[in-house]
């Protein structure tokens, strides 16, 4: 555009999170993007002058949205099954030990052929990026390879994604699906060593024990050791189910908890996420506060594998870092819109078990889908709102566009036409998507 360090300024209405807001509509912004993809400036409309001649850009190079288009930033997927996504939208016929048996596992195994990987994890990752997700936390599987895929096409694709090699040595009663525990944790350092040679600019490695049940001590507290000592992101799941948390108590008898087997196995620091967590006691909610974990709310996958509802409002009270899941296909949609309206239905339904419970509002939702997610990953610093300074992750989102399933009226101001594109848009209304102020959406080949 010019010498003056900005690539992009847009101008327009824009929505997000802040420390101090659920939720800011701002109606008349002006945006600068710099050549790096971080937000340059982000100031009112009234300032656009003074911004041209201290940034150089010239009024004309301005980009004006539509009056029925706004900014919001990315959305931020914290727990999704990258391999599960084939049978995404079925088999959800029964409860989570029985269901993982008889269709995950199984399906999982499948991923040691690669071609069979590559085409599943494109799919995965450019309908997410339809649907606005910029930030995924994915599991992928036990083949080391496959995963590095996945972490090959996120990239390739422009997605910001933390990947994890699933790692699990016993209690699989599908016998192919598991592997010895010296195995894993050598398949697991070659893992992490493999993805940050490539040096992604946005991909990193995860470490992702799938969960105290399917894992020996001993594998656990190597994946501890490899997750402190290269200072890396750790996820899992616990306490989804009922059945799933009597059984830890019998396979731990000497942890006091659920959450103390992740804390005696130097699982549970401040830059782990840990899918569910419905049924997590009051005082693992402060040992989560305490060590800066963070909760991944799955409300979808809750209520489709009747596994339980959390109580979000519990958490938030505790201050845990909250953010959303679509833990596809568990939850039978990618998509987080779906994530945000089921998170403040099941608010809802818990409200009418216990009237003293305040629901969770839309805006509340809407920041967990966005900074709520970046602050679970510990990835604020970088992404999660239009901060200056911050990587420019955003979707641009056109209510008006034709076949659009919503429909406005006079009167509509800019937070309703929010609110109504939170309810009821799709990715039809979705038409551009940035990931570190790359367009990513639509897909170069589609343009």
């Amino acid at each position: 555009m010019s010498s003056g360090g900005v690539a992009r300024v847009y101008r327009g209405a824009f929505a997000h999170s802040t420390r101090d807001s659920a939720l800011r509509v701002l109606t008349d912004f002006v945006l600068g993007v710099n050549e790096l993809g971080k937000i340059a400036f982000f100031e009112e409309g009234q300032n656009v002058e003074s911004l041209s001649h201290q940034w150089g850009f010239e009024t004309s190079d301005i980009e004006q949205l539509g009056p029925h288009e706004f900014f919001m930033p990315g959305l931020v997927d914290t727990h999704i099954h990258a391999s599960q996504y084939t049978y995404s939208g079925t088999h959800l016929d029964l409860p989570l030990l029985d269901w993982l048996n008889t269709y995950t596992f199984p399906m999982e195994s499948r991923y040691k052929d690669l071609d069979f990987a590559k085409d599943v994890y494109t799919k995965v990752v450019k309908r997410t990026l339809r649907n606005g997700t910029t930030t995924a936390c994915y599991f992928a599987t036990i083949h080391t390879d496959a995963s590095l895929l996945l972490g090959q096409i996120a990239d390739d694709l422009g997605q910001r994604a933390l990947i994890g090699k699933v790692c699990m040595d016993c209690n699989s009663m599908f016998p192919d699906y598991k592997e010895l525990t010296e195995e894993c944790k050598a398949e697991t350092d070659r893992f992490i060593h493999e993805l940050l040679k490539k040096k992604y600019a946005v991909v990193k490695p995860v470490v992702t024990p799938r969960f105290a049940l399917s894992c020996s001590s001993s594998l656990l507290s190597n994946l501890g050791k490899i997750a402190k000592n290269n200072d890396l992101h750790i996820q899992s799941h616990i306490s989804e189910n009922k059945e799933e948390v009597q059984y830890v108590k019998k396979l731990f008898p000497d942890c006091a908890s659920y959450t103390d087997v992740y804390v005696k196995h130097g699982l549970l620091t401040d830059k782990t996420v840990m899918a569910h967590g419905c049924y997590l006691t009051d005082e693992e909610l402060k040992i989560f506060h305490e060590r800066g974990a963070a909760v991944s709310h799955c409300p979808n996958s809750n209520l489709s594998l009747i596994s339980g509802m959390l109580n979000v409002r519990n958490v938030l009270n505790h201050k845990v870092k909250l953010g959303l899941g679509t833990d596809v296909a568990g939850g039978y949609s990618s998509s987080m819109l779906d994530a945000i309206r089921k998170a403040v239905d099941t608010s809802k339904a818990l409200c009418m078990q216990d009237a003293q419970l305040q629901p969770l509002s839309f805006k509340e939702a809407f920041r967990l889908a966005t900074l709520g997610g970046s602050e679970a990953l510990s990835l604020d610093d970088c992404t999660g709102n239009f901060e200056v300074g911050k990587d420019f992750d955003a979707v641009r989102v056109n209510i008006c566009i034709p076949g659009s399933p919503i429909d406005l009226f006079s009167g509509d101001n800019p937070e309703v036409i929010l609110e109504k594109f939170l309810n009821l848009g799709d990715d039809r209304n979705i038409v551009e998507v940035y990931v570190a102020g790359k367009q990513v959406v639509p897909f170069p080949e589609l343009k």
